[in-house]
């Protein structure tokens, strides 16, 4: 083993885990509770609490693995950025036409999920490219402008550009990019459908470049706030992002292709259980994480996991069957397969009108978390009737 400590840290909408690898391969491990407001707070926090315990300090790390539900908590929870859309003209509702398959068979009550795009947010601009990239109409600049404009007006964070076509000519898209830009300015985040995921498929491909955008301004505050509460720590090792595949990218990759991160804390536990799979010999398992704000499951398979290239956040595993997709928001990229749901120990617990109870996908969070925990909570979540139910024992193991 190279020589210098290594960190991981894996952050939650409730808690922070950090793991510190030593030079001669001892493990010490630190659990914080996360900070919603600014959660590379937390990361610090529990980072350098447990190189406190250690009496190692921050020069001496030269790698930081990090995973985190901070993409996957913001499209389940509906709390990413205000985000527009720039589609070729007629092409406005393919977010809402979708595909014809739903999760659900027979069910004419069925509800899609919202749109991360509202109606109004999506402005159809006149251009054209066949499908062998020839231009058929010409870019409509000044539309283009005028939807900038718009966009700017209504104060949006994040903009995605999807144009029939653009995997075979992003001529187009680039274009419209270096004008809305010039409009929006610098601190508006856009997303080239072609630039995210340049294959055929319209709406698998405008699909992935909205969630890239609508989770695009959140990623990039928080690892921008990460980078620099670490190095004004002292630390100056790079820091490195796990990926929905299982690999890793680098904190700028991160940055530009956020979508690659929607489902990174989960993978990092799926990679975690193949390991345990592997070393205890048992080679097919089903995992399970669960956590304050989302529960995920995944199959391993001889010791792997499961792999898919094409998802949907806050839907059933891809493995089921394509028959029954289309109840969550579809991303065409390489992802370990996992099925997840807005539902997990700090889940607000309500009851609608008709009485009907609900839970998620509202989080109480780390703050003021759980009723139970004593600090300020009054909402109910699932640890509270866990502990209610004496499923919880606050003397016991987990209490």
């Amino acid at each position: 083993m190279a020589d210098g400590y290594r960190v991981g840290v894996d952050i939650g909408g409730t808690f922070t885990d950090v793991v510190l690898l030593g030079p001669d391969g001892t493990l010490r491990t630190k659990k914080v509770l996360s900070t919603p407001g600014d959660y590379s707070r937390g990361v610090v926090a529990g980072i350098l609490e447990l190189l406190g315990d250690t009496g190692v300090t921050p020069a001496s790390v030269t790698k930081v693995v990090h995973a985190t539900t901070v993409a996957s908590n913001a499209v389940l929870e509906g709390k990413g950025s205000s985000c527009c859309l720039l589609t070729t003209a007629g092409f406005r509702d393919v977010l809402e036409l979708r595909r014809l398959r739903i999760p659900v068979m027979y069910e004419l009550q069925y509800e899609k999920p919202r749109p991360l795009v509202p109606r109004r947010l999506r402005y159809e601009i006149p251009e054209r490219s066949g499908p062998r990239g020839e231009e058929w109409a010409e870019l409509d600049e000044s539309a283009v402008r005028r939807a900038a404009e718009r966009a700017r007006d209504e104060g949006v964070a994040a903009v995605a550009i999807s144009f029939l076509h653009a995997y075979a000519n992003p001529a187009h898209e680039r274009r419209a990019a270096e004008i809305v830009r010039e409009v929006v300015g610098h601190d508006v985040y856009i997303t080239c459908s072609s630039e995210i995921l340049a294959e055929i498929r319209e709406y698998e491909r405008t699909s992935t470049a909205v969630v890239n955008a609508y989770v695009g301004p959140v990623v990039r505050r928080y690892i921008r706030s990460l980078e620099s509460s670490l190095v004004a720590a002292g630390f100056t090792a790079p820091i490195q992002i796990m990926q929905s595949s299982g690999g890793l990218m680098s904190a700028e990759a991160a940055i530009r292709k956020p979508a690659h991160l929607v489902e990174s804390g989960p993978a990092a536990g799926v990679v975690a259980c193949a390991y345990l799979a592997r070393a205890t010999g048992i080679p097919n398992l089903i995992s399970l994480d669960m956590g304050g704000t989302t529960a995920k499951a995944a199959i391993l398979e001889d010791g792997r996991p499961v792999k898919t290239s094409e998802y949907e956040v806050g839907a059933g595993i891809n493995l089921s069957s394509r028959l029954v997709k289309g109840g969550g928001h579809a991303i065409r990229l390489p992802f370990i397969d996992l099925s997840e749901i807005g539902a997990g120990g700090g889940s607000l617990v309500s009851v609608d009108e008709l009485g009907i109870m609900h839970v998620g996908p509202e989080s109480a969070g780390s703050q003021p978390g759980p009723a139970c925990y004593g600090q300020g909570g009054d909402r109910p979540t699932l640890t509270d009737a866990l502990v209610v139910l004496g499923y919880l024992n606050p003397e016991y193991l987990a209490g």
